[in-house]
């Protein structure tokens, strides 16, 4: 765990002292579970479930947010059995799939989801001419439901080839009005209006949190980050946390904390903990 700076140290002093007060925003893929080749076998790391219960019991509100499908991400992550330990404290899980659109929690125990968005099954009839034009027919295209990733992690050469795909796919979706979304070694293109960003600011109003937490890895997080800096700019006790790799550094400048991917981010959540449940003893 390094702090960016001796602001960020300050932050995490002042979110402790507001900690019972927080809600605390966590990705799903590369911040709970680890990358991999295959991302239907992401599954969260094993002492997730443990730390996230006993962190639940410390704070407001505790909610994973992620560009997965709501039901594969509580299937990878066994999001419903932690739920329901977290329940046992009095607490609430919330789950925001694809970006938000898709809305879950603990006491509900339903996926609420909107229609797929117009233009993207007209987008999917045109993406196989695009991807071979850009030399990357086989790129492996996941139906997310609301939306299709175009992944080129299993190929030859996955940084060329996303290079290659990343303009044509801009290109594609705005034909179509849709939005692009960029990741790791992926490229996702789904309905606009939705963001992670959107899905923090109705989490912290729809629980009246008086601290935030936002910790993700990719850029699919930029928009959480910058909700929760508003929020701070408002004066609201705030931390971001970037679980840092070597494929992606976008949100280290735009961090407090900075931790060493899934194992750094769970050791991060049981200081807390201990932090926060030491202070109110």
């Amino acid at each position: 765990m390094e702090f960016t700076s001796p602001e960020g140290e300050h932050r995490y002093d002042a979110f402790v002292r507001a900690g019972h007060r927080a809600v605390i925003g966590l990705d799903f893929d590369g911040t709970l579970a680890p990358i991999v080749d295959d991302p239907e076998r992401a599954h969260i790391h094993p002492d997730a479930a443990a730390v996230l219960v006993d962190l639940a019991a410390e704070v407001a509100g505790l909610a994973v947010v992620t560009g997965r499908p709501a039901r594969q991400a509580l299937d990878l992550g066994g999001l419903e059995e932690v739920g329901n330990a977290i329940g046992d404290t009095g607490k609430e899980l919330y789950l925001f799939g694809q970006y938000g659109n898709e809305r879950w929690s603990s006491t509900r125990r339903r996926i609420i989801s909107p229609r797929p968005p117009a233009g993207l099954a007209t987008f999917l009839r045109d993406l196989p001419r695009t991807l071979r034009t850009a030399d990357a027919a086989d790129a492996w295209v996941e139906d997310k439901g609301l939306a299709h990733a175009v992944h080129t992690r299993r190929m030859a050469d996955p940084d060329a080839a996303f290079d290659r795909l990343l303009p044509p796919l801009r290109e594609l979706a705005s034909r179509y009005g849709l939005v692009l979304e960029p990741g790791r070694h992926v490229i996702e293109v789904r309905a606009p209006g939705m963001d992670k960003g959107r899905a923090v600011e109705t989490l912290v109003g729809e629980v009246g949190a008086g601290a935030v937490m936002f910790a993700g890895d990719d850029l699919g997080d930029v928009e959480a980050f910058e909700a929760v800096a508003k929020l701070a700019a408002e004066g609201l006790p705030t931390l971001l946390v970037c679980s840092a790799s070597s494929e992606q550094s976008a949100l280290v400048p735009l961090s407090d904390v900075v931790v060493h991917g899934p194992e750094g981010v769970l050791d991060l959540l049981r200081r807390l903990t201990e932090d926060i449940r030491a202070r109110s003893t």
